[in-house]
């Protein structure tokens, strides 16, 4: 299928903006749903030591993860409304993952903590990250995002 359908991108364009922002959506509830978890809540599905490395996570690390969610929720709406702050928006995303991770790997041994389905997870999520970036740098060097 042509990249351009009567000079207006293809359905996979609008397939994968729709995934991203449905990625995207997922992570600030992750984020919304992690925040606002009492030490009670959370101690109904992690053991003692879990909640203590998550009550005591440094604001700079929450906020990176603040930072992360937004943008990545505002890059994937740049991207379907086709304007090409999607780009920078999802590399403020990258980013801000990579600084939430250094505290998480770096600086805490979140894999000894809760195993190695952090560092799996936070693997998919820089992956996706860097797969956005890249398209949507593609997307706005064909002309589908200005």
């Amino acid at each position: 299928m042509s990249d351009l359908l009567n000079g207006r991108p293809s359905l996979s364009f609008w397939i994968i903006g729709g995934a991203a922002l449905i990625w995207n959506l997922f992570g600030l509830i992750v984020y919304v749903m992690q925040v606002g978890a009492s030490p009670e809540e959370l101690a109904a599905e992690f053991t003692a030591e879990q909640v203590e490395f998550m009550m005591s996570t440094p604001k700079w690390a929450t906020s990176a993860f603040a930072i992360a969610v937004s943008a990545g929720v505002l890059g994937s709406l740049f991207l379907l409304l086709r304007k090409a702050w999607a780009v920078p928006m999802f590399v403020i995303s990258l980013v801000a993952v990579l600084i939430q991770n250094v505290n998480s790997f770096v600086l805490n041994d979140v894999i000894g903590l809760f195993g190695t389905t952090p560092a799996i997870i936070q693997s998919a999520i820089v992956i996706v990250g860097v797969l956005l970036i890249w398209y949507s740098r593609g997307a706005k060097d064909k002309g589908w995002i200005s």
